[in-house]
């Protein structure tokens, strides 16, 4: 097929007019439900792949891109994310007067991506990907769609996502599998202190997140670790580079800021001030950093436990940091009887957000190498401290969960406006929905969770959620979804 321009007047004609023609008068137009479910099958296969967090914000990302692309050809208003995304130049056109149904295109576009990059996956994966497929395909034929029709909006959607897979290849992620990585030495550098016999139980505790068994600041059943071992263990295809299993012993993803962003000119573009000069010195900020963090995990409220587990997001047992923000959006798409356009953009523009933030936060996090409080208070307070979330393996500055909620909070708050809302993606595990009045009110609460874990310097939070912000803004500001009217 011939590539799809950038964008022009002469390219939306072409995209509308077979959206026309392929709409007969049986045909039942198609709400947002599906577009919905792929957003929790996101969710759920991180979750039991057991993705980093980071690769998960990847795959989420091309996804999103592709549902995106696919129903393009059904609106009057959306504009393509050819020509505006970072090495996406064009994408192919759809045939000049063939009938395409922009849902099975969609459909089948988000299929193929997902298939293409969780092709290392466990072979329940790969089901449930073409189960869901199958059954939104079948559901658009008995609304009225022709199989000929369905066979054409099948191949178009094949097309689109062999480009956008041939897309993703060359962002750099690749050439990071297995490459080397020699952490810096020095007391004020980040030292690894996950261990397996920590990792194992917290991933396999189905009471709260991200905790360990011999946690005493952590309540938690130990017979709820049983036979869920077995999911921790199941066998992956020989020679698996892409979707290795989350190693806590070593640095995680220490090569993550290199690769090619969505939007951002590189991981550098929001990169937030440096972190206070390390220091064991009781008048240096940085020992007022380590303090903060040791005074505030000491006394903490049943409210602030709670908020600590609620966001932790471990993977393995949730759809990790990324995950919940994309379930908050499934939610919104539902609670605001989002039309398809506006779900299908607000799902691309928050999964691309997330998947830049996580670029540049780990961008920083690498060039700086941050000592965890875990380290830090030990050395310096308390020989016998422990946080109430088990630390990760990768450096403290900046923040994670502030960087990438900050940024799909200003995606959010941009296009839908501050709102109210209630997140109940954590219910399968116990906890509680809690209501926010404002999404950047969600952001600030997933933020300072990580103070009351026990894994983050007040600094690291203040200045992630400030790099998650320009990301976000960043997004909004070059990409334009909608074509002037």
């Amino acid at each position: 097929m011939a590539p799809r321009p950038k964008s022009s007047s002469r390219t939306i004609a072409l995209f509308v007019l077979p959206f026309v023609l392929g709409c007969g008068a049986t045909e039942k137009p198609p709400d947002s439900g599906f577009l919905a479910k792929w957003m929790q099958v996101h969710f759920a296969l991180a979750r039991s792949e057991r993705l980093s967090p980071l690769v998960a914000s990847r795959i989420a990302a091309y996804g999103a891109v592709a549902l995106y692309e696919g129903m393009l050809g059904g609106s009057p208003s959306l504009r393509s994310l050819a020509g505006q995304l970072n090495g996406l130049d064009s994408l192919p056109a759809p045939a000049r007067g063939q009938k395409y149904d922009w849902p099975i295109v969609a459909i089948s576009a988000e299929r193929d991506v997902l298939a293409a990059l969780l092709s290392e996956g466990f072979a329940n994966t790969r089901l449930s990907i073409e189960a869901v497929a199958d059954s939104q395909i079948t559901s658009r034929v008995s609304a009225g769609i022709s199989s000929t029709v369905r066979d054409a909006s099948v191949a178009y959607g094949s097309s689109l996502a062999a480009a956008i897979i041939g897309w993703a290849a060359k962002d750099g992620f690749s050439p990071t599998r297995g490459l080397a990585y020699a952490p810096p030495a020095g007391r004020q550098y980040w030292v690894n202190t996950s261990t397996p016999d920590q990792y194992i139980p917290q991933s396999l505790s189905a009471a709260s997140d991200f905790v360990a068994l011999d946690n005493p600041a952590a309540v938690i059943d130990p017979g709820s670790s049983s036979e869920r071992a077995l999911l921790m263990n199941r066998p992956r295809i020989r020679g698996t580079k892409a979707l290795t299993a989350i190693n806590p012993t070593r640095a995680l993803e220490p090569h993550w800021g290199t690769l090619r962003p969505f939007v951002l000119a590189s991981g550098d573009q929001c990169a937030p001030p440096a972190p206070a000069p390390y220091s064991e010195e009781p008048s240096s900020e940085f020992f007022r950093e380590g303090k903060a963090v040791y005074d505030a995990t000491r006394n903490l409220s049943v409210e602030q436990r709670q908020i600590a587990f609620f966001w932790a997001d471990t993977p393995g047992q949730t759809g990790t940091p990324a995950g919940h923000w994309l379930s908050i959006v499934g939610k919104l798409v539902t609670d605001l009887s989002l039309s398809p356009d506006s779900a299908v953009e607000v799902y691309a523009l928050t999964t691309i957000a997330i998947a830049d933030a996580f670029i540049s936060c780990w961008r920083t996090k690498y060039l700086w190498n941050v000592v965890r409080p875990v380290t830090y208070i030990r050395r310096t307070f308390d020989p016998d401290w422990r946080p109430l979330i088990v630390t990760p393996p990768f450096p403290e500055y900046t923040s994670g969960h502030s960087t990438l909620s900050a940024a799909a909070a200003a995606v959010l708050a941009g296009r839908l406006g501050e709102r109210a809302f209630t997140d109940d993606t954590q219910g399968p595990l116990g906890h509680a929905p809690r209501r926010f009045d404002s999404f950047s009110e969600a952001a600030g609460q997933a933020a300072v969770s990580r103070l009351y874990g026990g894994i983050h310097y007040p600094m690291a939070i203040d200045n992630g959620l400030a790099q998650g912000r320009c990301v976000g803004k960043s997004v909004l500001s070059r990409v334009v979804t909608r074509r002037k009217s």
